[in-house]
C-alpha cells in the first residue's frame, strides 16, 4: 500500500463526489435527535448510506459537544473481504475520501504492533467498507483527528479488549465500532431477531455470533471491556432494510449505541513479585548499557507479560548509601510501562538537574526504587485548611499549580514528612510558591502509586 489508502467504495456505499457526499452526510447530521450527552464509544452500521446512514447520523450527532476536544479516533471493523488471524493494522499514512485525507497516528500504531496481537496486513484494509463508510461522518462530526483504522479478524474477545484498553486514553479519543446485525432474514424475522440482539448488547454480554452482528468480534471486545469496567450501553436507533431503502423480503439489520464519557481505564493496581523483579532487572540494565556506551537499549517488548505493557507513568528512584541520588517519572501515562520505566531510569541517572551524572562506580552501589502511579484525578479543595483536612497522609501522592508553577511529591515522601502541614509547606515550597500561602487559582490533583525496591 502507498502512504493513501484511497477509498474503494466510494460512489457506491456513499456519493462519490465532495459536494454531494458532504450534503447527505450534513443532512443526516441535522436530521437526527440532539442531546447533551456526549459518547466515548459508538456503535455504527457500515451499510450503503441510503439503507443505514440515518440510523449512523443518530450516533454521531452525540459527537457535537465534543468536536473539538476529540483529537484521535480508534475505528473497529470486522473483515468482509480477506480471512486473517488477529487484529489488522494499515502501514499508510492516511486513509483519503471524498471529504479529504485523515492522517493516522502512525506512532501509536507502531506501538501497537509491538505490545498486543496487532500486525500489519494492508490487503485486509484495501477494499473493506466497515470503516470505510465511517469516516465521511467522524470528518463532518470532528475537527482535526487522527485516526487508528484496525480491520478484526479471527480474534476472541480478549485480544480486542486488550487493543481497547492499551488505546483507551482520556476525552481525547473516541473507539468506533462498526457493525451491521442480522443479515437477509423476512423483516418480521429479523426485526425480533435483532431485538434479541439489541438486548445481548445491553446487557453486555459478550458472546455474540456471526449471525446476530457482522461485527461480533470487535463488539464482544468491547463488551467484555464494558463489563470489566462496569460501563453502561445505550440504545439510540434500531431498523433494517426494510425501514428505509429496501425490500422486506431480505433485510439487513442495523442499530445504534453510545457508552458516554467514562473515566481513562485504570492501571493495574499490583504487580507479582516476579513482574516487579522484571521492572526493577530492567531499570538497572538500562543505566548500565548507558554507562557502557549502548546509547539505544531495546527491548523486545512481547516477551513481557501484557500488565507491563499497558500505558502507565512511573517514577524511578536511585539512592546510594542511603540517600537521593536521582529521581525522574512520567504523571501521565502516555507509554507502555517498560518503555516508561527504561526511560526515567536513564534520565534519573543522568539527567536529574541536581546530580551531577552517575559514575560506573556508584552503579555498582545504588538501590532503584520504583513508583507506578495511578491516574491522577482532580481533588477540589476550595482552600488550605479543607486540603489539610482531606489528604490521606501515607496514601496520596499530590500534583500542586497555581501562578503558573507547580510540582509533585509521591506518596513515598510521607515517609520523610509524616505531618500534612509539613507535607503541603513542602510541596508549595518545591514548586516556588510561598510555602504557607495559598493561591486563588491552585489546582491539586491527587494519584496513589504501586512502590517496590
Amino acid at each position: 500500500m502507498t502512504g493513501i489508502r484511497n477509498p474503494a467504495v466510494a460512489g457506491t456505499f456513499y456519493p462519490g463526489r465532495h459536494d454531494e457526499l458532504m450534503a447527505m452526510v450534513d443532512a443526516m447530521l441535522a436530521d437526527a435527535p440532539d442531546s447533551e450527552s456526549s459518547p466515548k464509544v459508538i456503535i455504527a452500521p457500515h451499510a450503503g448510506y441510503v439503507y443505514s446512514g440515518s440510523v449512523a447520523a443518530q450516533a454521531y450527532r452525540r459527537l457535537a459537544k465534543v468536536r473539538k476536544k476529540v483529537k484521535r479516533v480508534v475505528l473497529l471493523g470486522p473483515s468482509h473481504r480477506v480471512g486473517f488471524r488477529g487484529i489488522a493494522a494499515s502501514s499508510a499514512n492516511s486513509f483519503s475520501t471524498p471529504l479529504g485525507k485523515i492522517p493516522l497516528d502512525v506512532e501509536t500504531i507502531k506501538l501497537l504492533t509491538a505490545v498486543t496481537q496487532t500486525t500489519f496486513l494492508d490487503k485486509a484494509h484495501a477494499q473493506e467498507h466497515s470503516l470505510e463508510v465511517q469516516l465521511p461522518f467522524l470528518q463532518r462530526s470532528l475537527d482535526q483527528f487522527q485516526l487508528i483504522p484496525l480491520v478484526v479478524g479471527d480474534a476472541d474477545k480478549k485480544a480486542v479488549a486488550e487493543v481497547l484498553e492499551f488505546l483507551w486514553g482520556g476525552e481525547e479519543t473516541l473507539i468506533v465500532i462498526s457493525s451491521d446485525l442480522s443479515h437477509y432474514h423476512p423483516y418480521d424475522e429479523a426485526k425480533s431477531l435483532d431485538a434479541e440482539t439489541s438486548g445481548k448488547i445491553l446487557a453486555l454480554q459478550d458472546d455474540l455470533q456471526g449471525s446476530e452482528a457482522c461485527g461480533c468480534r470487535p463488539l464482544n471486545g468491547l463488551l467484555y471491556l464494558a463489563g470489566k469496567q462496569g460501563m453502561r450501553v445505550e440504545q439510540l436507533a434500531m431498523l433494517n432494510s426494510g425501514d428505509t431503502a429496501g425490500p422486506r423480503d431480505k433485510v439487513v439489520g442495523y442499530g445504534a449505541y453510545v457508552i458516554n464519557h467514562q473515566p481513562r481505564v485504570k492501571v493495574q493496581e499490583d504487580y507479582s513479585l516476579a513482574q516487579r523483579q522484571i521492572m526493577l532487572q530492567l531499570a538497572r540494565d538500562a543505566i548500565q548499557q548507558a554507562l557502557l556506551g549502548n546509547k539505544n537499549f531495546d527491548v523486545k517488548l512481547k516477551l513481557y507479560p501484557q500488565a507491563l505493557l499497558k500505558k502507565a507513568a512511573s517514577f524511578v528512584t536511585i539512592n546510594l548509601n542511603g540517600a537521593l541520588r536521582g529521581c525522574i517519572g512520567s504523571l501521565q501515562a502516555h507509554r507502555p510501562l517498560l518503555i516508561d520505566i527504561i526511560q526515567n531510569a536513564q534520565s534519573a541517572a543522568f539527567r536529574d538537574p541536581r546530580f551531577k551524572p552517575l559514575s560506573l562506580q556508584e552503579y555498582q552501589q545504588i538501590d532503584i526504587h520504583i513508583s507506578v502511579l495511578t491516574e491522577a484525578v482532580p481533588f477540589p479543595v476550595k482552600d488550605r485548611q479543607e486540603l489539610l483536612e482531606k489528604i490521606r497522609p501515607g496514601k496520596d501522592g499530590l500534583i500542586i499549580r497555581a501562578r503558573g508553577k507547580s510540582a509533585t511529591y509521591l506518596p513515598s515522601v510521607w515517609e520523610k514528612i509524616p505531618q500534612p502541614e509539613d507535607f503541603i509547606t513542602e510541596l508549595r515550597r518545591k514548586a516556588g510558591l510561598d510555602p504557607t500561602g495559598w493561591d486563588a487559582d491552585t489546582e491539586v490533583m491527587r494519584y496513589q502509586t504501586v512502590e517496590f525496591s
